[in-house]
Parts: structure tokens; sequence; C-alpha cells
């Protein structure tokens, strides 16, 4: 009993081993059972028409299965590759959709570079165009800014004068007639004043004598300088300015313990006096020409 039970577990593995073995031998011997059955046929049968012309047209089936081995036929290759060619219709498709959403996609991405290159377009003209605005209005206000300058400069000098030339008149002592130098003179002066502005005369009379006579002496030495300058020269009355100052010094600087140099000919001292703002115009006048040493502030 205990040797044949040892072979017990083995048995469904060779019945198994032996079913496969007749499932594929049975269908060898069923095709070579057939091909002699075909082959003793008489030839006399193939030449005779069949009853039936279409049935005869088809060649039969050979064999347990046909000539050709069923994992060979064409349905069954298609439906083996079908899945295949679904799933490469599907993989175009979804090719095709990928294809389409790039190119939707590089569209809006083209577009909106576009639209964000006008935008910086427009930026850049506006800020151009703040800038030229900037620079304009930048212009304008140094404009004013100096116009502003000149107008102060204007006003300040208004009542500042320079000196341009001086000149003395000498008279004989005790007399108030020009002598024909000092008309000389005279002459010379009035002639580079002619179609000038911004210039006054400031005219300075002293005479020897002391006090009023003195006073009154150089006042008419003053005078008879005017009165030339008016008749020959007509030069206006409002720009010449004089002063009659008898034997005092125009400028005494003499201090305590010195003492002052007295006045001993009668002269009369022309100074033409030129505005800043004539200086500026480039009007000066030609004046005559500046005594030695005799400039003064």
């Amino acid at each position: 009993m205990r040797h044949v039970s040892s072979y017990l577990p083995t048995f469904p593995r060779q019945l198994a081993v032996l079913a496969l073995a007749s499932a594929l031998g049975f269908p060898a011997w069923a095709q070579q059972s057939q091909q002699p059955n075909q082959e003793s046929q008489p030839p006399a049968a193939e030449a005779q028409p069949s009853p039936n012309a279409t049935a005869a047209s088809k060649p039969a089936p050979e064999g347990f299965w046909g000539k050709v081995n069923p994992w060979a036929r064409k349905k069954w290759v298609k439906k083996q590759t079908d899945p295949i060619n679904d799933r490469l219709s599907e993989l175009d498709e979804v090719s095709a959709r990928n294809a389409r959403d790039i190119k939707d996609v590089d569209a809006r991405a083209q577009a909106g570079i576009q639209r964000a290159q006008s935008t910086a377009d427009q930026a850049n003209q506006t800020a151009t165009a703040a800038g030229n605005q900037a620079q304009n209005a930048n212009g304008t206000a140094q404009g004013a800014s100096a116009h502003v300058g000149q107008l102060n400069t204007t006003i300040n000098g208004i009542d500042q004068y320079r000196q341009v030339s001086d000149l003395d008149i000498s008279f004989r002592r005790g007399s108030t007639v020009l002598s024909d130098e000092s008309r000389k003179q005279l002459d010379d002066l009035a002639a580079g004043l002619n179609g000038q502005k911004g210039y006054v005369l400031d005219i300075v009379a002293q005479s020897p004598g002391a006090g009023a006579p003195g006073v009154q002496n150089s006042q008419r030495l003053a005078d008879a300088v005017k009165r030339y300058l008016v008749t020959e020269h007509q030069i206006p009355v409002y720009r010449m300015h004089s002063v009659a100052l008898g034997n005092a010094q125009e400028n005494a600087s003499g201090g305590e313990g010195q003492a002052v140099e007295k006045i001993r000919t009668s002269n009369v001292h022309v100074r033409l006096m030129q505005n800043s703002l004539a200086a500026q115009a480039g009007t000066a006048p030609q004046g005559a020409p500046t005594s030695a040493g005799a400039e003064r502030p």
C-alpha cells in the first residue's frame, strides 16, 4: 500500500501531459488521414462538371483546419492588430490635438507678445513725449529765470554810472569867456555824444575867491560851459548836472592838522558818466580822452 500511494501524486500531472499531446497530435493525424482520400479520387471525377458551378469554382478546404494554420489567418491577424490600430489612431488623435493645442498656445503667446510690445512702444512714446515736455518746460523756466535776472540787472543798473572820460576847462582870472582851446575840448566831447543815450555830464566849477563871491564866480563858469554845449551842440540840459564850489575842494580829505590845498585858478572839471544799462546795450558814448590822473570813481 505504501508503494502504490507514493505514485498517486504524480498521476494528475501525467494525465495532463497525455491530454496535451493528444490535442496537438489529433489535428495532424486528421490532416494526414484526409490527404490519401483526396489523392485516391479518380482523375475523371475532376473533369466532370459540378452541378453547382458556384460551389465548384470555390476550392474545398483541405485538412481538418485547412491548408493555413489558424493563427496566420487574416481575421485572426486583424483581430489581433485592431486594438493596436485603434491605439495608434487614438495616439494620432492625441498627437494632432496636442499639435493644435501647441499651435493655439503659440498663437496666443505671439499675440500676447505683440500686445506687450505695442504697450511698451506706446509707453516709450509717452515717456519720450513727457521728456520733451519736461525739456521744454525747463527751457521755459530757464528763459523766465534769465528774464527775471535781466530785469533785476536793469533795475539795479538804473542809477549806476561809471566814469568814461573827463577834462578840465581853464579860465583866465576874473573872466567867464571860453578860450579857443576850451571850445575845442568841448567840441571833441560833444562830437562823441551825438545819438548816444544813457550818459550825464558831471560839471564841477571852482574859483580862487573865498566866500559868496567865489561861489558866484564859479557858478558863472559852470553856466558858461553848459550854455556852450546847449547852444552849439544841442546837449539836453537834463543830461548836465553842475555845482559851484567857489574855492572849496570837491573831495577834501585832509584830516585834523593837515592843510587843505587852496584853489589858485578858475576852472571847470567836466566828467562824462555812462549808465551801466547803456554799457550792456553797447551804446557807450565816445567821449574825450581821459585827462592824466583825473579819473575818479
